[in-house]
């Protein structure tokens, strides 16, 4: 069976459900992350210090997706009902059966919870075993270990890095890390992630 290409569904877990991203969602990502510079450190660009420039650039990922660029999901965290970040599907090619998950953010006060966990794992199970794709990449500054950590938590495999791959708002020349993880490798992944959301 080809792959499909991906489109705005809902996905739902024990800790999140994630949902197309709207504008309605704006002051609850505001109150989650906005105006915190370590939250926007890595995302191009200063912490949006009001619930404006919050969106401004929430309109702009909106906007790239109505031009087929990004597939933008709201991460709802279910226990308070409140969105809690956005992530995306990106760069897809469904003639090559790949995509990538990027763009993704989470207020402070959710890292290293079972919050990005699910998030990859619904967001994983969904490419692989809905949309017939056989690669998911994912990609982070070479300076953030942070990020870096998370996706090797994930079982995905370093790939190598991009070498002034991108102009930061700063001016300086940012290096990208690659990872991914293959279809074929995704059935021992999905257990790993399962297990650990078990294990709390």
């Amino acid at each position: 069976m080809p792959a499909l290409p991906p489109r705005p569904v809902t996905l739902t877990g024990q800790y999140v459900t994630l949902v197309p991203l709207t504008t309605d969602h704006l002051d609850d990502l505001f109150e989650a992350g906005g105006n915190d510079e370590e939250v926007w450190r890595w995302l191009g660009g200063p912490a949006p210090r009001t619930r404006e420039e919050l969106l401004t650039r929430l309109e702009g990922v909106l906007a790239d997706a109505e031009r087929g660029e990004y597939v933008p999901f709201a991460v709802i965290h279910r226990a308070s009902g409140r969105a809690v970040g956005w992530t995306t599907y990106m760069d897809v090619s469904v003639q090559d059966e790949r995509l990538e998950i990027g763009w993704t953010w989470y207020g402070r006060a959710y890292w290293r919870s079972a919050v990005n966990t699910e998030t990859k794992l619904l967001l994983l199970g969904h490419a692989f075993d809905g949309l017939g794709m056989g690669r998911v990449q994912l990609k982070t500054d070479h300076r953030n270990e942070r990020s870096q950590a998370a996706i090797v938590r994930l079982g995905a495999t370093r790939e190598g890095v991009l070498r002034r791959h991108r102009l930061r708002p700063d001016g300086s020349w940012r290096d990208s890390v690659y990872f991914s993880l293959l279809a074929d490798e995704w059935p021992a992944a999905k257990a790993r992630l399962t297990g650990r959301l078990a294990a709390g």
